[in-house]
């Protein structure tokens, strides 16, 4: 654990650069993303009772399993889980299906982590948020916000004085990631936050190092500018391909985003 701000603490997991932040007050301390397997839980667990030993809550920034599927480690030691509802549906309708299909997209590159993915019971959060809530820790209250749509239907952002954990609505160590994403809301959602971020403010990533509010604005303009080619490019007809070349992202990257924004446009997502 970095200690990045007073009571403030990131844990950054190799395993696919995944950061976790723990938020310490003077009751109870909350551990933002609960990390890919059992096994990786609680090895956060153990580093996160090294800081301290207060009861804990926990809360997803969304329903991707390198942000949840830690989850069941924490409820067993009797912390309440925070999400948005969609991330909540999400997990509890299709968490099977979710964790079979997961499991084969990564195990020709991450076999070792797939064979202990199959293992881990998926758990919802059993506390929703639908647009804000709060945690009181004692002395020190965190804010989970929902500002829209971006990287998944239900992504939260975690606020406390100092401190910024964005989860994947922002990306440092690669480009945004867009397979269950809405990159006509992404630009509005950003556009939401960026007026709570102070200038001195640090965000963390879901992926990464961490930034300041200069780099979130620049992914603002990034994400901006692709909406606008992928309505043009809808408009015209356009094939993803021709659309792809004009993006501020990676060829391979924009493919996706635009395939996922035309299906926005025309009602298949």
């Amino acid at each position: 654990m970095k200690e990045i701000a007073w009571g403030v603490y990131v844990f950054r997991q190799p395993v696919l650069d995944v950061n976790v932040g723990l938020i310490v007050g003077d009751e109870a301390a909350l551990v933002v993303d609960t990390l890919s397997t059992d096994a990786q839980a609680a090895e956060l667990l153990a580093t996160v009772r090294r800081v301290t030993s207060l009861p804990l809550h926990a809360v997803n920034t969304h329903h991707h399993f390198d942000h949840t599927f830690g989850n069941a480690v924490f409820a067993a030691q009797g912390a309440p889980i925070w999400g948005h509802e969609e991330t909540v549906a999400l997990l509890r309708t299709r968490g099977a299906a979710l964790k079979e299909q997961w499991c084969a997209e990564w195990a020709a590159t991450e076999p070792s982590l797939v064979a202990e993915m199959a293992l881990v019971t998926v758990r919802p959060p059993d506390r929703t948020v639908h647009r804000e809530s709060t945690v009181d820790l004692g002395g020190r209250v965190v804010e989970l916000r929902h500002y829209g749509r971006g990287h998944s239907a239900g992504d939260l952002v975690v606020l406390v004085a100092d401190a910024v954990f964005a989860g994947d609505l922002i990306e440092e160590s690669g480009p945004p990631q867009f397979e269950d994403a809405f990159p006509l809301d992404w630009p509005d959602t950003l556009a939401g936050l960026l007026p709570r971020l102070a200038e001195t403010a640090l965000v963390v990533p879901g992926h990464g190092a961490i930034v300041d509010k200069a780099f979130v604005h620049e992914q603002h303009e990034q994400l901006t500018a692709l909406d606008w080619l992928i309505r043009d490019g809808e408009a015209d007809g356009q094939p993803i391909e021709r659309v792809a070349k004009k993006s501020p992202f990676d060829f391979d990257t924009s493919l996706v985003a635009i395939r996922r924004g035309y299906d926005q446009l025309t009602g298949k997502a």
